[in-house]
């Protein structure tokens, strides 16, 4: 491990690879492409992964505390204006709203500077504003610092994203954005559960929402030295013309894995297509080339803006509005939010084997059919498992989009063509959080499942008719 480090130690001070072109980006892709799943690569994916779960954890725990928040007087369950700050459709608003800013603008710099650092600088970035955010009083101050700490957690998400994309052979994409998944995952039921055992408690003169944001806040921190091993993106690197650190990192990774199994790696496949030697710049997002991937993705986060962070926001509190007691609704959320992690793992066996654009369509429908559901009962004993499959479904939509999102652009602009089709995700979560808290005030639950349920069932349709196919493609031949 430690010569990895030492690799990305090498990256920052290569000169010389500055003045090679880009058209070696083809044999580095095809090289990392023959290293398959070895412990090495499975090594990285663990310390990539790992700031995942307290971001999952961070954005997690803004629904499970909303009780809470409401009940002490900070936070509104429903507000009289559709664009009021003072109720937690404003809170959530803001966490998107920052995601959106890192997504549609601050994602450039990942292209720009690489994927290490900017994907460190998100982690440091969200555990402090957290911090910060954990000892407000006020809505107003409570939000802002809500909204500070979601641009590092949106910046830190699309870069992820990126990275495994470039990193790991075509043939286990699927698979790492699976354990991906399930890693970052891991984060919601974590949160439920500090939520459940906290949020009624006082420790040290503070209410016990605040301990659930500090047990992620200081937890993402841990993870920041552990991430100093990770290279930088070999294929990012020879983008930008630095083939001799490129060269350096795979060779070092082609050496460990070949020490693995015991013998040569195979040769790498020939290069039967090669990218144009083009810099990247935002434009080429809306190029005739890429145009529909783009305006596809977007309408795809669009909905599923409202219709899969619809339901997990959400969850807890419509459960007390049902008359479900906030003790027992963050019981329940606990239940359904175990199946999140472990669920996805179910996928390994199949992640690589069926084409991605069918398991989003799939997921999707399961997702509307499981929202209509959850809708028409009461009873826990029929709730927490409707609620679990529910979780599932979005669970496994969730580590196919991010991988697809990922492969449909060329490494020169990846992070930012990722976070300008992500950033309509945030946009749509922002004002939907308004329109969800308008409909339950107005016309109760049952209305905004059927929100839910029609914004899945458009999923399914524009992956399924758009959606080119991906499945064990080169990133280099399916984004030149």
């Amino acid at each position: 491990m430690s010569q990895v480090g030492g690799v990305a130690g090498d990256i920052v001070q290569d000169n010389r690879a500055a003045e090679l072109p880009e058209s070696g980006l083809p044999e580095i892709g095809a090289r990392l492409d023959r290293l398959g799943s070895s412990r090495t690569m499975w090594t990285l994916i663990v310390l990539l992964c790992a700031g995942g779960f307290f971001d999952a954890y961070m954005l997690s725990s803004g629904s499970n505390i909303a009780p809470s928040l409401v009940h002490n007087g900070i936070l509104k369950a429903t507000t009289e204006g559709f664009f009021s700050l003072k109720g937690y459709a404003g809170f959530t608003g803001a966490t998107f709203m920052g995601m959106l800013l890192a997504n549609a603008f601050i994602s450039v710099l990942a292209d720009k500077f690489g994927r290490r650092t900017v994907f460190t600088f998100g982690l440091v970035w969200f555990s402090l504003c957290g911090a910060v955010m954990a000892f407000q009083n006020t809505s107003g101050a409570l939000i802002f610092w809500r909204f500070m700490m979601a641009i590092g957690m949106g910046l830190e998400v699309i870069t992820i994203d990126s990275y495994l994309s470039e990193l790991i052979p075509k043939m286990a994409r699927g698979r790492a954005f699976v354990v991906n998944n399930s890693i970052h995952s891991t984060g919601q039921p974590m949160a439920a559960l500090m939520a459940f055992l906290l949020v009624p408690q006082m420790f040290l003169g503070l209410e016990g929402w605040r301990w659930v944001v500090l047990v992620g806040a200081l937890g993402a921190i841990v993870v920041w030295p552990l991430r100093l091993f990770i290279p930088e993106s070999p294929r990012w690197l020879a983008a930008h013309g630095r083939l001799a650190a490129a060269d350096r990192i795979v060779s070092n990774l082609e050496q460990r894995v070949e020490r693995e199994i015991g013998r040569p790696l195979p040769p790498p496949l020939p290069v039967t297509h090669r990218p144009p030697h083009v810099v990247g710049r935002y434009a080429q997002i809306f190029g005739r080339e890429y145009l529909g991937r783009t305006v596809m993705l977007s309408v795809f986060h669009v909905l599923q803006g409202i219709g899969l962070y619809g339901f997990i926001n959400w969850m807890p509190t419509f459960l007390v509005h049902r008359g479900v007691s906030i003790s027992h609704s963050l019981g329940y959320t606990f239940g359904m939010a175990l199946v999140a992690p472990l669920g996805p793992l179910l996928c390994l066996s199949f992640a690589d084997r069926v084409e991605r654009k069918w398991q989003i369509v799939g997921a999707a429908l399961a997702v509307a059919a499981a929202g209509l559901a959850f809708s028409y009962f009461r009873s826990p004993y029929v709730i927490v498992p409707i609620g679990g499959f529910e979780l599932l479904s979005a669970a496994i939509l969730s580590y196919n989009f991010h991988a697809y999102q990922a492969e449909l652009f060329p490494t020169r602009i990846r992070v930012q063509a990722v976070g300008f089709v992500y950033s309509w995700a945030r946009i749509s979560a922002t004002f939907s959080g308004f329109l969800i808290a308008f409909i339950l005030g107005h016309y109760g639950v049952s209305w905004v499942f059927l929100l839910i349920a029609g914004s899945m069932a458009l999923v399914a349709l524009f992956i399924g008719v758009m959606g080119p196919p991906s499945k064990n493609r080169s990133l280099e031949v399916l984004s030149p």
